[in-house]
């Protein structure tokens, strides 16, 4: 996109909220770099550079401006052109993975490569990407909360609070405290924080979703808002997230002991409700197929539902194999009653986090939820092997790998190891093709395609077969009561 001059141009003079995240103005006579949907006036096109990223801005010398604030632009984390190893690497830097040479390696890759992969989609290095989101939050904890600047440094991840004033007084030109807004709301028991998104963005959609799914006792869906337990290293928190009465954003309301965990809980939360995604390219490549573009019309902005852990994903979608919906949330409640640590101060129907895997992986689970017992030895073998291994739900090196390590788990098939991908891993092209959901919404006079048919068909929607999924799902009337599952319990 920042290629196009052109089309910047037209994108910058309309302040085209489509191209918001997708590229940022740099002015060289001012020397700041802007969202194309600034309100400042467009400079003389003689001083713009326009460049892919905040990082690459921030690492050209540029400062953000303070009137559009960087800050707040959408977080895309798929557009055109960029590869799945940049968007795998920039999943584990928001999770807090940010030496080059480690990201590298677990993604499959050497340095170089994924040096040169960075700045062919970013302009910049590994490094700068995960310095510019460190100082742009900061930023947006110091204009937007009450917390004190100490806790602000924290929260954001600096060493302490002389480098985080050295470092925002160089990028900003002044101290943080004068970069605080006079009419901050006092601080309160949680930290609030708009989270932008690309619209159009289908809420009712993704709310349905978590609601049919919600596990009693860890997750609850009230009045259109979703909340939800969380547990980081020991602490245990709470999280909300609501829908901002005024523009595309969601708000998030962080109820945590641990201010240096708010990067990787916000990382989560835009994991959950897939903010990263880039609707309006999805759509344009979806809608070439005559079935989905009717599909893609009726749901605009439909985006695929995360997960908060990919543990918990794992283990709910074991639950749900050859059982409704309904079934599978009740038994992961009572799973999270049993074995679960419960909230010090319970509210608003959270009482438990979910269980660890180091809680569950000795447990006869089979016994004590009163199911077959070969589901609660799939149940033990993943909560195993995630206790083994805590790097089992990153993104890793791809959609192949990932499937060909879950499947080698006991009881996990094909459709569980691409519905955990879709959900935990946030891989865009995951494809359950095995799903009977699927098959019915694609069904013709002549009957249901086979698997191995809607594959060979699913085959035209890459890169986003996930989301050709969703919209399959939503427009299944049984998809809500039924889980979609064919494939036998090993």
């Amino acid at each position: 996109m920042h290629e196009d001059r052109d089309a910047c141009f037209r994108a910058l003079r309309a302040r085209d909220a489509r191209f918001d995240g997708r590229f940022f103005t740099c002015v060289r006579s001012t020397g700041i770099y802007c969202r194309p949907t600034c309100p400042a006036g467009p400079p003389k096109p003689e001083n713009m550079v326009f460049l892919p990223s905040a990082a690459a801005a921030q690492q050209a010398g540029f400062r953000p401006c303070l009137r559009c604030r960087p800050e707040t632009a959408p977080q895309l984390g798929a557009w055109p052109g960029s590869s799945a190893t940049v968007r795998r690497a920039l999943t584990l830097i928001a999770e807090g993975t940010t030496d080059a040479g480690d990201l590298a390696g677990r993604l499959g890759v050497d340095e170089p490569e994924l040096q040169r992969l960075f700045r062919q989609d970013l302009g910049a290095s590994p490094n700068a990407v995960a310095e510019t989101r460190r100082t742009l939050f900061a930023k947006q904890l110091v204009t937007d909360t009450a917390l004190p600047l100490s806790s602000v440094a924290l929260a954001a991840g600096f060493a302490n609070i002389a480098q985080f004033n050295t470092e925002m007084q160089a990028l900003y030109g002044r101290p943080p405290g004068e970069l605080r807004r006079s009419r901050i709301a006092p601080a309160g028991p949680a930290v609030e924080l708009r989270l932008a998104y690309q619209p159009p963005y289908d809420w009712d959609g993704i709310i349905g979703f978590l609601a049919a799914r919600a596990i009693p006792g860890v997750e609850a869906v009230r009045d259109g808002c979703y909340a939800r337990s969380i547990t980081l290293d020991g602490a245990v928190g709470t999280i909300t997230v609501r829908p901002a009465k005024q523009g595309p954003a969601l708000i998030a309301a962080i109820r945590f002991p641990v201010l240096s965990a708010l990067p990787l809980i916000v990382a989560r939360i835009r994991r959950i409700f897939d903010l990263g995604a880039n609707p309006a390219l999805i759509a344009e490549h979806l809608a070439t197929d005559p079935h989905l573009a009717g599909l893609v019309a009726l749901r605009p902005g439909l985006r695929v539902p995360g997960a908060w852990d990919g543990f918990e994903l794992a283990v709910r979608a074991i639950l749900g194999q050859q059982i409704t919906v309904a079934g599978a949330t009740k038994l992961a409640g009572k799973l999270a009653g049993l074995y679960g640590t419960p909230l010090p101060e319970p509210a608003d129907g959270l009482t438990h986090v979910f269980p660890l895997p180091e809680h569950i992986a000795d447990a006869d689970l089979a016994l004590t939820l009163g199911m077959p017992r070969s589901r609660g030895a799939a149940l033990r073998g993943m909560a195993q092997a995630a206790a083994a291994d805590h790097r089992l739900f990153d993104p890793g090196r791809g959609l192949d790998e990932a499937i060909a390590r879950l499947v080698a788990l006991p009881g996990i098939g094909e459709w569980t190891a691409q519905y955990i991908a879709m959900r935990a891993l946030r891989e865009p092209d995951a494809f359950p093709a095995a799903d009977i959901g699927l098959m019915r919404a694609m069904a013709t006079p002549e009957g249901r395609p086979t698997a191995k048919a809607l594959l060979a068909r699913a085959a035209a929607w890459r890169p986003w077969r996930a989301y050709a999924a969703l919209q399959l799902w939503a427009s299944d009337p049984l998809t809500p009561t039924q889980e979609k599952i064919i494939e036998p319990v090993a």
